[in-house]
């Protein structure tokens, strides 16, 4: 019998084997990690979406039921500059009252009247290296004057800009600005409010958002 016949594999076989088969780990680690990696993304994606999709519906909804009244005390608030409802529209800030305020718990003092606020700020929290957010403040409190009070959130991350137009469905126009404090608009609203909002995408290139929704309420409701 030959004596060569039962020997084994020599260490230089056994080490490309080895080698063979650690490539062929670092290999499937690899693709492990670029699957993970491309799932993270993806969901991220996602949740960037969502919440732009929900930010633009919320102020959708509230914008379209904005209100201005004339029911109030006049004994109180002697100025139309400072009755507790109106509709203060700029180009980047909007501030109005509107009947889609919901209460979280029961039997607290409020009711479905909000004063709501738009506006972009620089972002106050840690390591946000001076992020732009969109904000949002609400005050249930209608009797309190408008531009103050209530509590302010974060209604999206990472915007860059927020525009509103403001639709004069008698001179068939967009307007960048919208008062009811003022005199000529003092009982009436905007029937459409265009909203557009400027943020990054994934690929950290600034894309504009546009909706628009209906003010179903456009005239002043009426004191009797």
């Amino acid at each position: 019998m030959n004596r060569f016949a039962r020997r084994g594999f020599t260490l230089l076989e056994i080490m490309i084997a080895v080698a063979i088969t650690a490539l062929m780990g670092a290999m499937v680690g690899m693709a492990f990690q670029t699957g993970f990696h491309a799932k993270e993304v993806i969901e991220e994606e996602a949740d960037h979406y969502r919440m732009l999709r929900a930010a633009m519906n919320r102020m959708a909804r509230e914008i379209g039921s904005a209100y201005v009244s004339d029911r109030y005390d006049p004994t109180r608030y002697r100025d139309q500059n400072d009755r507790p409802s109106n509709f203060i529209g700029e180009s980047d800030q909007l501030t109005f009252t509107t009947f889609a305020h919901q209460r979280l718990y029961t039997d607290v003092k409020e009711s479905d009247q909000a004063v709501v606020e738009y506006s972009i700020k620089t972002s106050t929290e840690k390591g946000a290296n001076g992020r732009m957010d969109l904000m949002r403040r609400e005050n249930p409190n209608v009797d309190d004057r408008m531009d103050r009070g209530g509590s302010t959130d974060v209604l999206f991350e990472g915007a860059k800009k927020i525009e509103f137009a403001y639709w004069d469905s008698q001179r068939k126009e967009w307007e960048d600005e919208w008062d009811t404090r003022r005199t000529e608009k003092k009982s009436i609203l905007p029937t459409r409010v265009r909203i557009t909002l400027t943020a990054l995408d994934e690929n950290g290139k600034e894309v504009r958002y546009t909706t628009q929704t209906r003010v179903m309420l456009n005239t002043e409701l009426p004191r009797y």
